[in-house]
């Protein structure tokens, strides 16, 4: 049996690297990029990796080209590279809200436009979308535009049998708040206003998103999965 092969952006920590090893141990040829060297991933050694940055045209085609030709083709194409920039509109500068859409909106766009020929027939795409809410207006933004951009790419691929779904995680612990200069007992804090008492872990994200990329979600497109330990049920309600 031919083994199922991945394209996992922002792939060398958190969420993306948690997916990375989750699909590996369910026997995926897996290829994953970010701007960590390719050496300092901790990945199994048999997982590709490649420098690229989500918000560079060349780094795409490039990544891409690596795609081509490790893989050959690829049965998921999880979308999780991006960049947080969050602050107020009137302390966001110009660099800031290019970044944000730079990378989260058209590296996203952009990779799966270059993927899209090696996608297989049936394949499944898988954006992290994130939160944004009160994060800053940019940040919202930048977050928000995936989800419309998600739901068009569904209809528009569905006469390939590709799926195009999200992933919104919640509070999830991973590297990009201690970049913030946030402390762990600030973040597992946080846990005590989540519905199951929990923070998340990248590894709950990377349980969907394999779930999603699977046979059993073959009639589910243009959806989008919270992961969030019930406070996507839990704003709602309030």
């Amino acid at each position: 049996m031919t083994a199922k092969t991945a394209l996992i952006t922002g792939g060398t920590s958190g969420i993306g690297k948690a997916t990375a090893e989750l699909l590996h141990s369910r026997g995926y040829r897996v290829m994953v990029t970010g701007l960590r060297d390719t050496g300092d991933s901790g990945l199994p050694e048999d997982v590709i990796t490649v420098r690229a940055d989500a918000g560079s045209m060349t780094d795409i085609d490039r990544a891409v080209e690596q795609a081509r030709e490790h893989l050959g083709s690829l049965d998921l194409l999880h979308l999780t590279a991006g960049v947080s920039r969050p602050g107020p509109v009137e302390s966001t500068d110009e660099a800031a809200f290019d970044a944000l859409f730079d990378i989260n909106v058209k590296g996203n766009f952009f990779t799966l436009q270059k993927a899209l020929p090696l996608l297989n027939e049936g394949a499944s795409v898988v954006f992290t979308v994130g939160a944004g809410e009160g994060l800053g207006a940019a940040m919202t933004a930048a977050k928000g535009a995936l989800l419309p951009l998600m739901r068009s790419l569904a209809l528009e691929l569905a006469p390939r049998r590709i799926r195009v779904n999200a992933v919104s995680p919640g509070l999830i612990d991973t590297p990009a708040y201690s970049k913030l200069g946030i402390s762990p007992d600030t973040i597992a804090s946080w846990g005590e206003g989540v519905p199951l008492s929990r923070v998340g872990t990248p590894a709950d994200v990377a349980g969907a998103v394999a779930f999603l990329a699977s046979d059993g979600a073959g009639y589910i497109t243009g959806d989008n999965l919270l992961v969030s330990g019930g406070m996507g049920v839990h704003s709602r309600a309030a």
